[in-house]
């Protein structure tokens, strides 16, 4: 596995300042012990919040603090930089990238940016062909990037989006 990415509003620059989890985000994304044949959508989710939460990163923080507010959560944090993984629907992108911004704004101050971890066309192309796995639906990589800057006035964190491909 390898990793594409692409920076919204600096993001790999605000990153880079923050070059120990870079470095640690990406070691868990490219890890050459996972076993790719055997990644469905379930276990890929379940190999990274193993490895994720092994590393410290709190496991679905709420994105917000209030009883009575609502139950919306990211999937890891660690050191204000909040990950969501968008193995799910393409349709969620909008619901995903909006709990960075609250996150981010709203007066909760909880993430510097956020890390939007998705797979590329060709993986689940790859997937499909090579060890039947079924990634069809799922968020790509390309959409992300091509929608992500027309979301300029809504989202305005700095998102750092890293796409897995084969």
């Amino acid at each position: 596995m390898w990793l594409k990415n692409f920076s919204y509003r600096f993001a790999e620059q605000v990153l880079n300042s923050k070059l120990a989890i870079k470095q640690e985000i990406e070691g868990i994304l490219a890890d050459s012990s996972i076993k790719i044949p055997s990644l469905s959508r379930p276990e890929f989710n379940r190999v990274l919040k193993d490895s994720f939460c092994s590393k410290g990163w709190e496991d679905q923080p709420r994105v917000f603090d209030e009883l009575g507010d609502p139950l919306a959560k990211m999937d890891f944090l660690k050191d204000r930089v909040g990950i969501e993984v968008g193995f799910g629907h393409g349709s969620f992108i909008g619901i995903d990238l909006l709990k960075f911004q609250v996150a981010s704004y709203s007066g909760l101050d909880k993430i510097d940016l956020g890390v939007y971890v998705v797979t590329t066309m060709n993986f689940q192309k790859q997937m499909k062909q090579r060890y039947s796995q079924n990634w069809e639906g799922s968020l790509t990589f390309e959409k992300v990037i091509k929608y992500l800057p027309h979301f300029k006035s809504a989202i305005q964190v700095p998102i750092y989006v890293i796409g897995i491909d084969l």
